[in-house]
């Protein structure tokens, strides 16, 4: 029997609307994934050291501040620097569609826009994370 797929979500910056991450971690959890959730307000650090500590499979950042483009790959340098750059990270929020390609050079994996089902999000997890 394999392991539950750990995932670690996080809102960095002084965004405090959390909603939609609450929905997507409980998505994920009925899904048979183990979710820690940072909460809001989080840093870099803090977020990219709660991954490394809690060993999780991938790291999911929600921001609807429009400071995503300065916090997402933050996140991925610390994790590159502190040699998890193994660790995959996506992203969502609100995110201009223009920014996705700026953020996927940083090392982001997917963003994911309003909209997108929780289906896809767990498909892509899946997909991306493979247990033995």
């Amino acid at each position: 029997m394999s392991r539950k797929i750990r995932v670690l979500l996080a809102k960095p910056g002084l965004d405090g609307h959390d909603r939609g991450v609450k929905i997507i971690a409980r998505a994920l959890r009925d899904a048979g994934m183990e979710v820690i959730y940072t909460g809001i307000r989080q840093t870099p650090e803090q977020i990219a050291n709660a991954a490394i500590q809690e060993g999780v499979d991938i790291v999911g950042l929600s921001c609807l501040s429009g400071a995503h483009n300065h916090l997402f790959p933050r996140v991925t340098q610390i994790l590159k620097e502190k040699g998890a750059e193994d660790i995959p990270v996506i992203g969502g929020g609100i995110i201009p569609g223009e920014d996705i390609s700026e953020l996927e050079k940083f090392g982001i994996r997917v963003i994911f826009q309003p909209g997108t089902s929780t289906e896809d999000i767990i498909k892509y997890i899946h997909e991306t994370v493979r247990l033995s």
